[in-house]
């Protein structure tokens, strides 16, 4: 039975990769989350008064965000895949957080020479004589994975912990895990097939359908959540640069920087006149770039006369409405 409740709720994980890069998005994006005891599974976010902060394991956040215990959740994409399925109870608000890339994976041992896409495995089956053994703490995506690839009598073996050593002592023939690096599956003498990428998952912000159409201030704080995290993410990839221009009025200097294929922007650069003791023409210009065009972005402003360059980051950007609360919205009409 459905339980009513006044608070709104926000999840996250308690532990494991995505547990800091989370708390680091968030208070990056100005969402600080305050948390007197670590010991404690609950907290508050300043930010946003109404909203009750708990921190659950990956897993556990999506059953219950699906299950409308908890409204809003930061999970992998891997958990939401798994646990979620084609459950419509619970939306994907924003697929990609930027942190906890990884890719889960079909992982043979190195010693099979021969077998380096899927494919193969339907000959280590016929020697082996029997179906293949697949540990894995992802049965769902594996089941449908190996189903489409005509492996349906392989045995999904359900496990927790360490899967890299499942090989090596006989209890599975291969596994299927997650990979960021690929240094542990190295260490262990194990390898990825080509084509036998089963997902690949990042940081995910969910959000429980029936409490963003039934009660408006859930709907509120998404577009909060939202405006904050998209905001904070676009700025991550700018900076802000400030350089004094010399020229006669804003029109000449502005055309000299859109010979430039940087420093232009999108609409044009916005310039302010410099108030100089000796009455001389200059111009401050202020310009938003991205991070990987800085080093070009400052030899075009020298190429047309620029000086006094001083370069900071950038903490948000705001424009339009998120696309993602647009497509939230559209979600919620489906």
């Amino acid at each position: 039975m459905e339980v009513e409740r006044s608070d709104i709720r926000l999840a996250l994980p308690s532990k494991g990769p995505l547990s800091e890069p989370t708390l680091a998005l968030l208070n990056n994006a100005g969402l600080h989350i305050h948390k007197p005891n670590p010991r404690q599974y609950q907290a508050s976010l300043p930010a946003l008064p109404g909203v009750v902060v708990l921190f659950q394991r990956p897993g556990d956040i999506v059953v219950s965000v699906c299950e409308g215990s908890v409204d809003f959740g930061i999970t992998g994409g891997d958990m939401l895949a798994e646990r979620a399925r084609d459950n419509d109870a619970v939306l994907a608000i924003h697929p990609a957080l930027g942190f906890g890339h990884c890719t889960l994976n079909v992982i043979t041992p190195e010693s099979w020479m021969n077998v380096e896409q899927i494919a193969d495995l339907h000959a280590v089956q016929a020697r082996l004589g029997r179906s293949l053994r697949v540990a894995t703490k992802f049965p769902n995506l594996t089941r449908n994975f190996f189903v489409r690839h005509g492996l349906s009598h392989a045995e999904l073996i359900p496990a927790e912990g360490t899967l890299e050593i499942a090989p090596t002592i006989g209890y599975a023939d291969l596994i299927t895990d997650l990979v960021s690096t690929g240094a542990t599956l190295r260490d262990n003498r194990l390898k990825k097939l080509h084509d036998g990428q089963i997902l690949a998952s990042q940081g995910t912000l969910i959000a429980n359908r029936t409490s963003l159409r039934r009660c408006p201030e859930v709907l509120a704080v998404a577009r909060q959540l939202l405006e904050f995290i998209v905001a904070h993410l676009r700025a991550t990839e700018t900076v802000h640069i400030f350089a004094n221009m010399r020229g006669d009025n804003p029109q000449a200097i502005a055309q000299r920087m859109f010979t430039q294929s940087v420093i232009g922007g999108l609409q044009g650069p916005t310039l302010s006149p410099v108030i100089t003791r000796q009455g001389e023409a200059w111009y401050a210009a202020n310009l938003i770039v991205r991070r990987a065009e800085l080093v070009q972005a400052i030899a075009e402003l020298r190429q047309v006369g620029g000086s006094g360059v001083v370069v900071t980051p950038v903490t948000y950007i705001f424009e339009e409405e998120p696309l993602e609360y647009q497509n939230m919205l559209k979600m919620l009409e489906e």
